[in-house]
């Protein structure tokens, strides 16, 4: 993160804007959303059928988790393949140490409640898969900054106008820049950054530099 952003961030008294996109942008990313999740539902297709086979042999129905999240399209459910046991939420909600924990970041290191072979889905991001139907939808956008619950905005202080003025992506900044191995305060800046920072050329960068990291599945669990 640059340090002179980091700077900006921190000064409360100082929240700053979006770039503003022209309308030959909005459109170029629109359809740069349309090709590339249209394109890349046709080509991973064999690999979803079997990722829906696995998930009902290893753990039953349901095979897709709809994750209730907010943009600038309001609340939506952003899908994703059921990586956890089916009675995930009981088991948070009967469970407090485990609620704390997951209050502070929102996700949990070791997940009890996460299957063996989700775990795997999530090493390598393929549970978020299901997304490039928001994406077709228009609800996310191949690159944005992170989705995130309507629990989780208050985290974003005075930038939550910022955040749901935008589509969530299903990669972004900081994916590519340390996942989950960061703290959550250091997710934020990186989300302002994209958001205040946008360019057609760093979107691309963004989806250029994707596939790496996703093969090598560092910091995803």
């Amino acid at each position: 993160m640059p340090t002179h952003l980091r700077a900006t961030l921190d000064d409360n008294s100082l929240v700053p804007c979006p770039r503003e996109r022209s309308i030959h942008e909005r459109v170029f990313k629109r359809v740069i959303d349309l090709v590339g999740s249209a394109g890349l539902l046709c080509l991973l297709f064999p690999l979803l059928l079997v990722i829906v086979v696995l998930i009902w042999i290893s753990d039953g129905l349901p095979i897709l988790y709809l994750r209730p999240v907010i943009g600038s399209a309001g609340q939506f459910h952003a899908f994703k393949f059921r990586t956890m046991c089916r009675d995930a939420d009981t088991i948070l909600q009967s469970d407090a140490e485990l609620r704390e924990a997951f209050s502070k970041s929102f996700k949990l290191r070791s997940d009890p409640r996460v299957t063996r072979f989700g775990k795997w889905l999530r090493k390598y991001s393929l549970d978020e898969v299901p997304q490039l139907i928001n994406v077709l939808t228009g609800q996310m956008s191949l690159v944005g900054p992170r989705m995130i619950t309507a629990e989780e905005l208050c985290k974003y202080g005075d930038y939550q106008d910022l955040l749901i003025g935008v589509k969530p992506g299903l990669t972004g900044y900081w994916q590519i820049s340390g996942r989950q191995d960061v703290s959550y305060e250091e997710r934020v800046n990186m989300d302002i950054y994209y958001i205040t920072h946008w360019t057609l050329g760093m979107d691309l960068k963004i989806l250029i530099d994707t596939p790496w990291k996703v093969i090598r599945g560092k910091g995803a669990y």
